[in-house]
């Protein structure tokens, strides 16, 4: 880890606090947070929705999916170091080997034997690792371009990009290369649940709460935390006009 993702992260974990005793949501920049929601729900209407759905008109999904298999299979390595600093050996294991059958038999991951003889991807991250760690989640925050993370999930984003071993090892142009496939891969993502994230962003009472409700839903239980079945939503009328 480089000296300046190490500064990142112990800067990001000390603004970092918990909840107040009996908050689901601690928001306190929910002000500047949908500001930036407003920016990012732009940049999609303009751009992403309109360049997603056209790269899944003309591209072949063969074609996409061997893009996303390539870029899911560059983060292994990644989530390999990560299962080691959180002690958890077992998935370390699984998803080296994942790794190699894909890389290998796979031809550098377009091809995903791997989950056809049942090793699945284990994903993981270092805001995973935080949480392990005992690091508090922080704030809800919306991140430009990026959109909705926490305070622990930003600090984790910022390592990651220096923790994944393939970073340090790649060179031009198969840096490019590997770039490359994560932004096609990204604009796939987009158009592959093209209708759910329209439901969000232009069909809610209210597309900010409702992307901040199903963002720490769905985290809080990727890491094991427990989610009430029947949240609290003041936006439940979330397809009104």
């Amino acid at each position: 880890m480089s000296p300046w993702a190490s500064a990142a992260v112990l800067a990001a974990l000390a603004a970092c606090s918990p909840a107040p005793p009996g908050a689901d949501i601690h928001d306190p920049y929910e002000a500047q947070n949908r500001r930036v929601h407003e920016a990012n729900r732009e940049i999609d209407r303009t751009f992403l929705r309109g360049t997603s759905g056209t790269y899944g008109d003309v591209i072949p999904e063969p074609v996409r999916r061997g893009l996303s298999n390539f870029s899911s299979n560059l983060d292994l390595p990644g989530d390999v170091v990560n299962n080691i600093l959180q002690g958890r050996l077992e998935p370390a294991v699984q998803n080296t080997f994942r790794f190699v059958i894909n890389t290998t038999v796979g031809i550098g991951g377009i091809f995903d034997p791997a989950t056809s003889i049942g090793v699945a991807h284990d994903p993981t991250d270092f805001g995973e690792t935080l949480h392990v760690w005992g690091a508090p989640e922080g704030a809800y925050l919306e991140v430009p371009f990026i959109g909705p993370s926490t305070e622990r999930d930003l600090a984790g984003k910022v390592v990651d990009m220096a923790l994944n071993p393939l970073n340090l090892v790649l060179e031009s142009p198969e840096r490019e290369y590997a770039l490359g496939a994560k932004v096609m891969s990204r604009f796939g993502d987009r158009y592959r649940y093209s209708d759910f994230i329209d439901s969000i962003l232009y069909e809610s009472a209210d597309s900010y709460a409702q992307a901040r409700l199903l963002y720490l839903q769905n985290r809080r239980y990727e890491l094991g935390q427990e989610v009430e079945e029947e949240a609290y939503d003041p936006y439940e009328d979330i397809y009104a006009e």
